[in-house]
């Protein structure tokens, strides 16, 4: 920040409310892992499953599309296995298995990229002839990358916002001022520092490698390889006209329209918004909520320095900041409206998500800059502009507080990069339980859907414990929990007709790890029992 606007800040004795609130911040918003955007909703083999034979390929199908980054099978013994070929048909990931499985529990292990730019990453789980102890395959949180990719975020925001945004108030609000040059100067430099950091950090979260590495080629193929590397990118190219728009003689109100144009299409190549659908809605609100932000925010500094310095000069430059203001507002509340509905759904998510708590943090500093500038709209800018010399120090100080707004904002919006909207939670909330259990002289498929307390539907297939068809005459579910005191639960399954048998109109009342039994009547003389344990999510 300038260090002129800030002494205004300082001399009312509240200028350790920017570190106190950036600190808050961090905290709130470096959490300690990235959660999944994109769901996973079946595997191929399932997790647990216990095959016959060694499989010719694995797939992994997801909620929403994704790009592979790192895809690796683990041995029995431990042994990591590179897997290279794969192939994207829809939302399924195919991929080939290069050699013949021994017997033995094996690991594939998956990082992928999804739609919104973040990297998802898991496991599937399963056995060649019977199983074996699991390998270990773990992944350690790193949180001074997360902390640094926050931070970067933030730099970037106010590069975008603040650089960009204020290039655009200067060329065509300003009209020939030149005050809060310098410090509009200084923030697109931050932007052009912060746009290439933010890109290494990101190749780093999607391979999930350690700092040491970012000098390595293919940390930053892997961050342009996702959608944040175009946001990156067009970030780049509209930090580049803001600047031209100061220095260039000519044309400059033309490089700083198309640079507040970048902003909003940086801000729409990624992101939770941005992936969420319908695409022809979400991508033209982030777009327009992104330009209105920048020129609202924008403003402020050069507003607040020229008001400083030249009051008289900067009458003109307040009075078109006050009558171009309102619509812009009325054009953010719509368009953040929007995509706070979609991307929450249900109000009982702003408290019970972390993505809900950190938007009701942005609303309540929202409603607190509203107010503020709806003060200084309706009681400081007509007198301020008619040359009330307190009016015009009281309107100063003002300025230099929403500024202080705008930044703990920034900071909670680069809070959402490890936080997933309640959209994407609810699409993994609904995938379901599953289990393979296998014995000697039958097995079967048991899907719970979805896999979380409260109704549910139960999907069965069985088979002969040599992989063969079995025409049982009948099929019970038993789910037992005895260290919570709920006695078994038995339901009679129905053949609708499709081959696999089901159980409707079930409750699982609690969470955690069920034993799941199967009592299938082969004939009227053989009844077989199988079982296997299989978890409930809350």
């Amino acid at each position: 920040m300038s260090a002129s606007l800030l002494r205004t800040v300082c001399t009312t004795g509240r200028a350790n409310c920017l570190l106190a609130a950036i600190v808050l911040l961090a905290a709130i918003a470096a959490p300690g892992q990235a959660f999944a955007h994109a769901a996973l909703v079946t595997t191929e083999p399932t997790d647990g499953a216990v095959l016959a034979q060694s499989p010719a390929q694995f797939s992994l199908t997801f909620s929403e599309s994704v790009s592979p980054l790192v895809l690796t099978l683990v041995r029995p013994d431990g042994t990591p296995v590179p897997l290279t070929s794969f192939r994207l048909n829809g939302q399924t990931l195919d991929i080939d298995n290069p050699q013949r499985l021994g017997s033995g529990t094996h690991v594939l292990s998956w990082r992928v990229i999804s739609a919104d730019g973040h990297p998802v990453g898991g496991s599937v789980l399963f056995s060649i002839g019977a199983p074996s102890a699991a390998p270990a395959v773990s992944e350690a949180v790193d949180r001074g990358l997360k902390s640094a990719i926050w931070i970067g975020k933030v730099f970037l925001y106010v590069g975008l916002f603040l650089g960009v945004g204020g290039a655009f108030a200067i060329a065509w609000l300003a009209q020939g001022g030149r005050s809060g040059q310098r410090f509009v100067i200084t923030a697109i430099l931050c932007g052009l520092v912060a746009a290439p950091l933010s890109l290494g950090l990101q190749g780093l979260d999607a391979l999930s490698a350690p700092f040491v590495r970012l000098a390595q080629p293919d940390v930053w193929q892997a961050g342009l390889g996702t959608s944040f590397g175009w946001t990156v990118l067009v970030a780049l190219v509209a930090l580049g006209f803001g600047l031209l728009s100061l220095v260039g003689p000519r044309g400059a109100k033309l490089f700083a329209l198309a640079g507040l144009a970048g902003i909003g299409a940086a801000l729409a190549a990624s992101g939770h918004a941005s992936a969420a659908e319908p695409q022809w809605l979400t991508r033209p609100m982030v777009f327009l909520h992104g330009a209105g932000i920048a020129f609202w925010a924008g403003a402020l500094a050069p507003l607040g320095l020229a008001m400083r310095r030249k009051p008289a000069e900067a009458a003109p430059f307040l009075r078109r900041f006050s009558q171009a203001i309102l619509p812009v507002v009325a054009m953010l509340a719509v368009t953040g409206f929007v995509l706070a509905v979609l991307q929450v759904q249900a109000p009982a998510a702003l408290l019970e998500t972390a993505y809900g708590r950190l938007l009701l943090v942005k609303l309540a500093l929202l409603l607190f800059l509203f107010s503020l500038a709806a003060i200084n709209r309706w009681k400081l800018t007509g007198a301020a502009e008619a040359g009330e010399t307190e009016l015009q120090k009281k309107l100063v100080r003002s300025i230099g507080f929403e500024m202080l707004i705008v930044l703990a904002i920034f900071g909670v919006a680069a809070g959402w990069r490890f936080t997933p909207p309640p959209r994407a939670l609810a699409i993994a909330a609904a995938q379901p339980a599953s289990v393979h259990i296998h014995t000697a002289k039958a097995m079967a498929d048991l899907s719970i859907t979805p896999g979380h307390v409260g109704p549910v539907a139960a999907s069965i297939v069985i088979m002969t414990g040599d992989f063969g068809p079995l025409d049982a005459e009948q099929v019970t579910l038993v789910l037992s929990k005895p260290d919570a005191g709920i006695e078994p639960i038995k339901r009679a399954a129905t053949k609708p007709g499709d081959g696999s048998w089901r159980v409707d109109e079930l409750v699982v009342p609690v969470p955690g790890r069920w034993t799941a039994r199967l009592d299938i009547l082969v004939s009227d003389f053989e009844m077989v029992k199988i079982e296997a344990p299989i978890d409930i999510r809350p």
